[in-house]
């Protein structure tokens, strides 16, 4: 048996010794060194690049623009955003033309974009410099003069969608890249019979991924000819599909191999350092390395997307919901990411888990000057259940109903219609979590002081989450699986390019394989991660990878068995598991099976505030999650605990502030993310199991639950405490204390309930 038991993750011992290399640490003979020039202009056309003097310097081997780059544009969804900038001018000396290889040139290059030219935030790539050694590259890109044309900077989401304002991008006209909208039954009826409504604003900040490993590593022709890549990404195969567009090279020439990864959360769904590496190595015939400072990373890859809410929310007194409308606005930044996805969730999961039988949501995802955004762990579900979560408690408190009590009245069951107007995907859990959630919190009676400016709070929140992508995107999940020995399997290989960035993805495999093949851990050796060995995994995100990969590894151990009783030797059997369908949402009325399946959880936080400082400090919180089947309990409580802890951080701690474009916390010494003396006291992890319909052996996605809710959790327990709700995130000490301020000026009370 090799489901359900905490093995020692198969990286532990590596990682923790420092053997594990990451791509910063990959070194190889002969390599040259790359430095990007970044643009630090919200919004400009470049009118003159002049690398001469860059390309004067002694050791510099060529500096690269956009008009290098075959086919100048990348993007996961849309092909929107320029690798690097090409200018009206580009000024470099004529023996350095760094000529493409004749062997490998492909003349279907495109013609350029008109984005091409233009900056759109701080963090675009104006060009790349590669030269002998760290220090000369960095040189070099102080001698490249560039003369920008400054234009008018939109970085309010509001700005950018008044008539006539200027379009940011050519590709969206009115400044909006995705709209969406629900119609079920009759929100503006149902309002009318209603016998309490609750309406309100709210609005989130962006968040900064701060993973381990700033962005790095290392491009190269392999013995087999082709670009390739090592990187820190979240899905190999959209790598090479990407680098192989832009190079316009035939896939087959292009392989990304992931090491050690780092960390993720979203943030290397997206390109980096990918293209500019292969780039640089396509064009030099040599070994090229890059690596990120901190602040490089910070401007360099997209943020969680801040969102602003307008939201009404509609009940009998006896607490059954009976309407509900949002009007909800994401900022994607100048280009389209993931942006239109992740507002596709967001408009899922606005008005919350429940059954309600009258909802109008109108959503729209804007263009602006800021920096761009993208996935981040949650991908809008995080932003849109901060809303519909508060939007309880508050009717709660309106109506005098426990918020428990309340949610379990309206929360979905099996066969309820969702806010897409079918029913909900078998395996609807929600009732329970909420129920083993508020069981564990009462178990424990709320914590005492005798500080009298210190005000204890509890407060109780619950959401859902897709597994795997939606909106009827493609979902497959490839492995292969290969069995040595002679009378006896005396070793099993399993091929995989699933990406693991230190959620213990690797382990999974290797234990979803054991049992598989009811063999022992001992005798599963994996290949993972490099597009030369192993079919598509699909991303390592919407938390899909343990899902998707136990189905193909599953498949593919259950076709190696069937070939190994032929007696064939060694039995080698490759698989593709595909999903049940989705489908996209109908423009006008928002129908829609947006989703395979869910996950469930539940959230309690006790939180003590000091009236007099506005400092918070969560002393327990208690989060429930149906995971359908622990893989390894072990690793699932440790998303728990790190899930929670980064809801917290983006709750009240991480405020992500950018000024007319220009981003003013660019490190870590401005930009805070918890440390060990800013996590809950006790995080109590309930790992709640009913497996899965939709998953193999029972098993659901869980990676992002535990972050669902944790921002309602908290807002709820400081209304608790104090009286007082926060409709603004980040909470920090000053927005807290302010709050509390204008409760003691309008109501001449001390805000304590």
């Amino acid at each position: 048996m090799a489901i359900g038991i905490s093995i020692p993750r198969i990286d532990a011992r590596s990682k923790v010794t420092g053997e594990a290399l990451y791509p910063g640490d990959i070194n190889l003979a002969g390599q040259a060194y790359a430095k990007v020039l970044w643009s630090k202009r919200p919004h400009a056309r470049v009118r003159v690049i002049d690398t001469r003097a860059a390309e004067a310097l002694p050791g510099v081997l060529a500096v690269f623009t956009g008009e290098d780059v075959p086919v100048n544009e990348y993007g996961l969804i849309t092909f929107d955003a320029p690798v690097l900038m090409r200018a009206d001018v580009r000024h470099r000396i004529p023996d350095r033309s760094h000529q493409t290889p004749a062997s490998i040139t492909n003349p279907n290059s495109q013609h350029p974009r008109l984005f091409d030219s233009v900056v759109r935030h701080v963090g675009e790539k104006v060009a790349l410099v590669v030269a002998e050694t760290e220090d000369i590259a960095a040189q070099a890109r102080e001698l490249i003069h560039v003369e920008y044309e400054d234009l008018p900077a939109i970085t309010s989401m509001h700005e950018a969608i008044q008539p006539g304002a200027l379009q940011l991008h050519p590709l969206y006209p009115d400044n909006v890249i995705k709209r969406y909208r629900v119609r079920k039954g009759d929100a503006q009826a149902a309002f009318a019979e209603a016998d309490v409504i609750i309406e309100d604003v709210y609005s989130t900040g962006a968040q900064e991924h701060a993973y381990l490993q700033p962005e790095a590593g290392l491009g190269y022709i392999d013995e087999q000819g082709r670009v390739t890549v090592i990187v820190a990404g979240q899905w190999a195969h959209e790598d090479q599909q990407q680098i192989a567009h832009a190079l316009n090279l035939p896939l087959e020439q292009v392989r990304v191999i992931y090491p050690a990864i780092g960390g993720a959360f979203g943030g290397r769904e997206d390109m980096s350092v990918q293209i500019i590496l292969a780039l640089a190595a396509w064009k030099l015939r040599r070994p090229v390395k890059i690596i990120w400072s901190r602040e490089e990373s910070i401007i360099g890859h997209h943020k969680r997307h801040p969102m602003w809410f307008h939201a009404k929310l509609g009940a009998k007194r006896d607490g059954r919901l009976v309407a509900a409308q949002v009007e909800l606005m994401s900022d994607a930044g100048p280009y389209a990411y993931t942006s239109a996805k992740v507002l596709g969730n967001a408009t899922v999961m606005a008005v919350g888990p429940y059954d309600i039988p009258n909802v109008a949501i109108d959503a729209q995802t804007v263009v602006t000057n800021n920096l761009p955004t993208g996935a981040f762990r949650g991908f809008g579900a995080p932003q849109a259940l901060f809303v519909a979560e508060t939007q309880m408690n508050k009717l709660a408190a309106a109506l005098n109903i426990d918020p428990i009590e309340l949610r379990l009245k309206n929360a979905l069951r099996e066969g309820s219609l969702t806010v897409n107007n079918t029913p909900v995907p078998a395996g609807c859990t929600i009732a329970e979590v909420i129920r083993r959630c508020a069981e564990q919190t009462q178990a424990h009676p709320k914590s005492t002081i005798h500080n009298p400016q210190l005000r204890i709070g509890r407060g109780f929140a619950c959401g859902h989450k897709n597994i795997g992508f939606s909106f009827g995107a493609p979902e497959r999940c490839e492995a292969t699986v290969e069995l040595h020995g002679d009378s006896e399997i005396e070793r099993a290989v399993v091929y995989h390019a699933g990406a693991d960035c230190g959620q213990g993805a690797h382990t999974v495999f290797a234990q979803v394989a054991a049992q598989a093949l009811q063999l022992p851990m001992n005798k599963i050796e994996l290949v993972v991660s490099d597009t030369a060995s192993s079919g598509n995994s699909g991303s390592a995100s919407a938390s899909r990878m343990t899902f998707m990969a136990a189905h193909a590894i599953f498949g593919a151990a259950s076709a190696a068995l069937d070939k190994w009783r032929d007696e064939e030797r060694p039995a080698r059997a490759h698989y593709v598991y595909r999903a049940p369908p989705t489908t996209a949402m109908d423009p006008e009325t928002g129908m829609a099976n947006p989703n395979i399946t869910y996950g469930y959880v539940a959230q309690s936080a006790e939180v003590e505030v000091d009236t007099e400082t506005g400092r918070l400090r969560v002393l327990r919180l208690v989060c429930a999650d149906d995971v359908g089947r622990a893989v390894n309990p072990q690793q699932v409580v440790g998303q728990i605990e790190g899930g929670a802890v980064m809801g917290l951080g983006w709750t009240a701690l991480e405020h992500f502030v950018q000024r007319d474009g220009y981003v003013l916390t660019d490190r870590l010494s401005t930009y805070l993310i918890p440390s060990v003396l800013d996590i809950p006291d006790v995080v109590e992890s309930i790992i709640v199991e009913n497996p899965d319909p939709h998953g193999a052996m029972g098993i659901r996605g869980m990676a992002e639950m535990p972050l669902m809710v944790v921002a309602p959790a908290v807002v709820a327990a400081i209304y608790d405490a104090t009286g007082v709700w926060m409709n603004t995130l980040p909470i920090t000490p000053e927005r807290l204390l302010s709050a509390l301020e204008r409760r003691l000026a309008d109501t001449g009370t001390a805000p304590i309930r």
